[in-house]
C-alpha cells in the first residue's frame, strides 16, 4: 500500500518548508511521503541548512522546488501550508488533496540585525516548526 503524501508548501521554499520536510521525513518517514515546494523557489537559505544541521538534519539532499513540479502530476493526501502568503495564494481547490493545514509561521529570513540575531531567529522558527510536526503526529495517533 502506498504511503501519504504530504506536501509542506511556503514562498520560497527556502527556509520554513524546507525545515518542515526534514523534521516530518525524520520522525515519520517511514509513514508519509514528505514534499515541500514554493510558489516562487530560491535556494535554501545557508542559514536554513546550518540551523538544522546544528540539530543532526542535513539537508544536502533537499533542494528548492517550485509546486508547479508537483500540480496535475502527484496528488497529495495533506497539503500544509507553513506561510500567509502561499496560503493566501494556494488555490482553494488544490487538485487530489484531502486535508489542507495552515500553520503560519513567522519567516526567518526577513529578519534584520546582526548574523547571531538572524540565527537566532531561524533557530526559534527551526524549534516551532519541529514543536508543530510533533504535535500534528501525536495527534494522528
Amino acid at each position: 500500500m502506498e504511503k501519504p503524501r504530504v506536501l509542506i508548501l511556503c514562498t520560497k521554499n527556502s527556509a520554513r518548508s524546507q525545515m518542515a520536510e526534514a523534521f516530518l521525513k525524520k520522525y515519520a518517514g517511514d509513514q508519509f511521503e514528505v514534499y515541500s515546494a514554493g510558489f516562487d523557489p530560491q535556494e535554501i537559505h545557508p542559514f536554513t541548512r546550518q540551523v538544522m544541521s546544528e540539530v543532526g538534519l542535513d539537508l544536502r539532499e533537499q533542494h528548492a522546488k517550485s509546486v508547479k513540479e508537483y500540480l496535475g502530476r502527484v496528488v497529495f493526501t495533506y497539503l500544509i501550508t507553513v506561510c500567509e502568503k502561499a496560503e493566501k495564494d494556494c488555490p482553494i481547490a488544490f487538485p487530489g488533496v484531502l486535508l489542507r493545514m495552515y500553520w503560519p509561521f513567522e519567516d526567518p529570513v526577513g529578519g534584520n540585525g546582526s548574523d547571531t540575531q538572524k540565527l537566532q531567529k531561524f533557530r526559534e522558527i527551526r524549534d516551532k516548526i519541529d514543536q508543530r510536526i510533533q504535535l500534528w503526529l501525536r495527534e494522528m495517533e
